[in-house]
């Protein structure tokens, strides 16, 4: 027998007389003259009818049990789907105990129950599309960056590189080192973190591959439970060699967030609808509206004075020179209409050392862009890198990271070019464009609770 995926049989053109389906029980019904199953193997929302003899059914043939299916591939009369399995053999691999397995058959469990269950979750339906989505989409930003001349780079995920310079990250030692005193020597001879960026080493690359691109995981230590942070995620990040330009940084964002969502819907449509069917209302998940809808962009000067007008008092008070709030990021995507908004030209005082100096006055700012969208907040951050090898001695000097950072100076020392880039949230992407309330709701693994031996 052939074995084919649930996918394949449903999307079949012809019957087939020998054909062989593994997956896992979705439902059960057993009437006097026909035994009906659903089984599903992950790669489709939709399960595969299975019609077989009440002979082959058994007290271990339940919901949730792993089975193999053996039978004719035949053209289904339903009008709902388009084949179905006629079963000749049905072989329990895996039984299930239906009292004791959380997830039941024919309901639909709330997202905050099935995150209770985080080795069990993927079984449930909106996980499973989640993961399909999160699979392609994945998929289409690889494509997206090779589509467009980038080279793919691994960056480290051990580095003894703040990149960001907000403290938030997690220390590496080993076990042994953990024992000793404080006055230990370093595994690495250094102290060895977590990175919170790839960005840095992309900078490298770029001065040899000009576009440079890495998707892999990133730290942040922040002591927050909120419903927009994780302690693990994925970011994507870009780096752009021979570009002057923000709005160049700006629209390689947008490409990038229109093609991956165009490939999500093509490759995804029946789990997308999931989500805007039950997840999260239409009108907040509508991802065909997100995918056209135009852009606002304005200066943090304009955003901070958008801010001070606003009708309503806020926690924290804006104030130029301060960074911006939720709340802020909330009222301005509001101010302007519910779309996407890029804020740009940010303090210079308030920014990473890495960011060029826009050289103004007296409001001195860097060129650095930050992209909020509705219901999120920041999903992308980037700006021009500082090329200019006095510009950076200068502030690296003021900073006390001369000695930390004298290989960073040597990229503008050996052939400094006008480059840019920008990093973008993968977890915060997905949340974005499914609606979905929860951060924690769009990763495999959520690590909330201490009882989660993953």
């Amino acid at each position: 027998a052939v074995r084919l995926r649930v996918r394949e049989a449903l999307g079949a053109r012809e019957p087939a007389d020998a054909v062989r389906v593994q997956g896992w029980v979705r439902s059960v019904r057993s009437q006097k003259e026909v035994l009906f199953l659903h089984i599903n193997d992950g790669s489709s929302l939709e399960s595969l009818q299975v019609v077989a003899d009440p002979s082959l059914e058994n007290r271990d043939l339940t919901f949730g049990s792993a089975v193999e299916v053996q039978g004719k591939l035949v053209k289904s009369p339903h009008k709902m789907q388009n084949m179905e399995l006629q079963a000749e053999t049905i072989h329990v691999v895996g039984p299930c105990d239906i009292w004791s397995f959380p997830l039941k058959m024919k309901e639909r469990h709330p997202l905050e129950y099935v995150r209770q269950f985080p080795h069990l979750r993927c079984r449930s339906n909106t996980l499973g599309a989640l993961l399909r989505i999160r699979s392609e989409a994945t998929a289409g930003i690889h494509s997206f960056f090779q589509d467009n001349g980038y080279v793919h780079i691994h960056t480290p995920i051990i580095t003894s590189n703040d990149c960001e310079g907000a403290g938030e990250l997690f220390q590496i030692e080993t076990s042994s080192e953990a024992k000793e005193s404080a006055e230990k020597s370093h595994f690495f001879n250094v102290p060895a973190f977590l990175t919170v960026s790839g960005q840095l080493h992309l900078e490298v690359m770029a001065g040899a591959f000009t576009h440079v691109f890495t998707f892999g995981p990133t730290f942040r230590a922040e002591n927050s439970q909120s419903r927009r942070h994780l302690a693990e995620f994925y970011m994507v990040e870009a780096e752009l060699s021979f570009t002057e330009s923000l709005q160049d940084i700006m629209q390689v964002m947008e490409d990038l967030f229109k093609t991956v969502t165009s490939t999500v819907l093509s490759k995804c449509p029946h789990d997308v609808e999931l989500f805007q069917k039950y997840v999260a209302p239409a009108q907040k998940s509508d991802i065909t509206h997100k995918l056209f809808s135009s852009s606002c962009r304005i200066s943090y000067s304009e955003a901070v004075e958008i801010l001070k007008q606003a009708p309503q008092t806020f926690t924290f008070k804006p104030e130029w020179g301060c960074d911006l709030q939720t709340e802020h990021e909330k009222y301005l995507v509001k101010h302007c209409g519910e779309v996407p908004v890029f804020v740009v030209n940010y303090p210079y005082d308030l920014k990473p050392f890495y960011m060029r100096d826009n050289e103004d006055g007296p409001q001195h700012t860097v060129a650095a862009v930050d992209l909020i969208v509705p219901g999120v907040g920041e999903l992308c951050g980037g700006s021009l890198r500082e090329e200019r090898l006095p510009f950076l001695e200068s502030r690296l000097q003021r900073l006390g990271l001369t000695d930390a950072y004298q290989w960073y100076l040597d990229l503008r020392k050996f052939g400094s070019v006008p480059h840019g880039g920008f990093g973008m949230g993968f977890e915060r992407y997905l949340q974005y464009i499914l609606g979905v309330d929860n951060i924690k709701d769009v990763i495999p693994f959520p690590r909330f609770s201490h009882s989660c031996v993953l």
